[in-house]
């Protein structure tokens, strides 16, 4: 948001200074100064923005975002050219796939990543190394910050007070930092400790089991650096990646159920184990110029659509920045950071990840060759599997990033509900399971009412469940024994108004039973902690459930299960 009136940057569509309504931010662009060899970053409707801060003369626009390029990165580009060393005294800055080179563009194509000869490339990144050095870019780097100062003081000062503005209403103990081991949330990190003068503050990493080596690395020596934090690691210790890929399919594009089964599954075990039914807030390092899922977020963000983690309200101190604003930051105030960001990375979530481009694909096979090999192998035995003729550039085209549903994945059908209506009973259906009736299948009815064994007619094992509010019976689930029927169940809906909307969210408990993969997604969902994964088993705890019914709500979660978003396979 900007403030016309005060010409600034605001963070409502109220602006706490002077209390005039805001408009939509006003993107900054990165200017070179030709004389100083350094980017200035200046406000697209700046006065004079086409002046260099540091000696004065006049600057020509460069781009809208720029990232620096580290000397092992520009080592790398040299080699790629076939040129080493052409560039190490010269400000190399990379934006998207366009580098820079003393200001002057150097367009570097994708098929360089896919034609040359890694092994030769890794030679000789071994063979220049200890010729590489830091001087040069030192220098580039302190004239960019002294150039850049009141843009980082800005910067500094408007996030103080979006972070003491958010967190009024909390205590300190209900104040969580999400640590990444990225850069955006290192230097949230830094930000909401030092705004808030509090280095006692909760981070919790999310190790997905896929984080490149050097995040792991720079989590430990983060949390060695800052000796005061409460430092908590969310980890899913009992899946297993490739196991998961193997069931249901690697991720791709569409389909990351990695997300919720490996990070923000986990993750938010670990805050209902640390605040059980309390309103938290939490600090991201979401950043709106990421993506366009992204740009759609509000920088506090407690709407239940918008959170994964349905007990805490998201701030993002660092929502409107954008790379260059970063990297000003962690150079300005001397912060350390991932070493994966000097070999060229320009992100660092998941290794493996299909959303990661062609370049970071091309240094995981310098940096990662045998976890590369693993992967590349798995994927290409996989789509041999589902019937892909030429598995191998279905693979290396990057087509398998694109694959939708669960084709030729034999676990699609776990997913489909298989019912019939009973011949005798009106408003009742006979369901399909694929495994015996349990306790665990009755506890998933917790989200309608309270379980009543007691009432039900025992020759015939039925259970009842009655409305919370008027004790009424509304569910008779009675287990279905019939020549040609194993694994069945007979659900009746009873003294309700609309009975196909009850046997709907029904038949997302029949679905979640058959097809539950234990991707964690609903015990995030859940703001009361009353869904857990215990052993295998999806479980409800039927006194922490307070039957809101989020977990059988389509707009939650849409088919009762997010299997059906992975798994689903569209009928011929």
């Amino acid at each position: 948001m900007w403030c016309k009136n005060c010409n600034r940057e605001a963070f409502s569509e109220i602006c706490d200074v002077c209390g005039s309504a805001t408009e939509q931010d006003i993107p900054s662009e990165v200017f070179w100064c030709s004389n100083c060899k350094i980017p200035i970053i200046k406000y697209a409707n700046e006065i004079e923005k086409n002046i260099c801060t540091l000696c004065g003369r006049n600057t020509t626009y460069l781009c809208a975002d720029l990232r620096p390029v580290f000397p092992e990165e520009r080592l790398l580009l040299e080699i790629l050219i076939a040129k080493p060393f052409a560039f190490k005294d010269k400000a190399v800055w990379c934006s998207d796939s366009r580098y820079y080179v003393d200001g002057r563009p150097k367009i570097l194509s994708k098929s360089v990543f896919h034609k040359i000869d890694v092994a030769s490339v890794v030679e000789q990144l071994e063979k220049n190394k200890e010729f590489n050095a830091y001087r040069s870019f030192n220098d580039t780097i302190s004239r960019f910050v002294q150039a850049n100062k009141e843009r980082l003081n800005y910067l500094k000062d408007e996030a103080f007070m979006f972070i003491n503005l958010a967190a009024n209403d909390y205590s300190p103990e209900n104040i969580v930092i999400s640590f990444s081991g990225g850069k955006d949330s290192t230097v949230v990190a830094d930000l909401v400790v030092k705004a808030l003068s509090n280095p006692s503050l909760v981070h919790i990493f999310g190790d997905t089991t896929l984080e490149f080596p050097f995040t792991i690395e720079y989590a430990q020596r983060f949390r060695s650096n800052n000796p005061k934090i409460i430092f908590k690691t969310a980890k899913n210790k009992e899946q297993d990646f490739y196991n998961v890929c193997e069931d249901i399919g690697p991720p791709a594009r569409m389909l990351r159920w990695c997300c919720s089964m490996f990070k923000t599954g986990p993750i938010a075990r670990v805050l209902n184990s640390l605040y059980r039914d309390k309103e938290i807030l939490t600090f991201y390092g979401i950043r709106k110029c990421e993506s366009v899922s992204r740009s759609k977020y509000n920088r506090i963000e407690d709407s239940a659509e918008s959170v994964k983690i349905h007990k805490q309200t998201v701030a993002s101190p660092v929502f409107l920045w954008r790379d260059i604003d970063i990297w000003l930051y962690i150079f300005g105030e001397n912060i350390d950071f991932n070493d994966a960001y000097r070999l060229g990375y320009d992100r660092v979530g998941c290794w493996c990840c299909p959303n990661n481009n062609d370049r970071a694909q091309f240094l995981s096979k310098i940096y990662m060759p045998k976890q590369t090999k693993k992967w590349r192998d798995f994927l290409i035995d996989f789509a041999k599997r589902i019937g892909k003729p030429d598995a191998e550039v279905y693979v290396d085209s990057g087509k398998w990033k694109a694959r939708q549903g669960g084709n030729g994945v034999a676990s699609s059908e776990d997913i489909k509900i298989k019912f019939t209506n009973c011949t005798t009973e009106e408003n009742a259906k006979v369901y399909q399971l694929n495994k015996p009736i349990s306790d665990n299948f009755i506890t998933l009815f917790s989200p309608f009412g309270k379980i009543a064994k007691e009432l039900g007619r025992k020759l015939v094992n039925e259970i009842i469940i009655m409305d919370e509010k008027s004790n009424v019976p509304i569910l008779s689930i009675q287990p279905f024994n019939q020549d040609g029927y194993d694994y069945t169940v007979k659900i009746k809906t009873m003294n309700v108004k609309n009975h196909d909307d009850l046997q709907r969210m029904v038949s997302y408990q029949i679905r979640k039973y058959n097809a539950c993969r234990k991707c964690l997604k609903c015990e995030s969902l859940c703001k009361f902690g009353a869904i857990s994964i215990i052993d295998g088993n999806y479980i409800i705890n039927k006194d922490k459930c307070k039957r809101c019914k989020m977990c059988v709500t389509a707009r939650y979660l849409e088919g009762g299960c997010l299997m059906v978003k992975y798994l689903y396979v569209k009928e011929k």
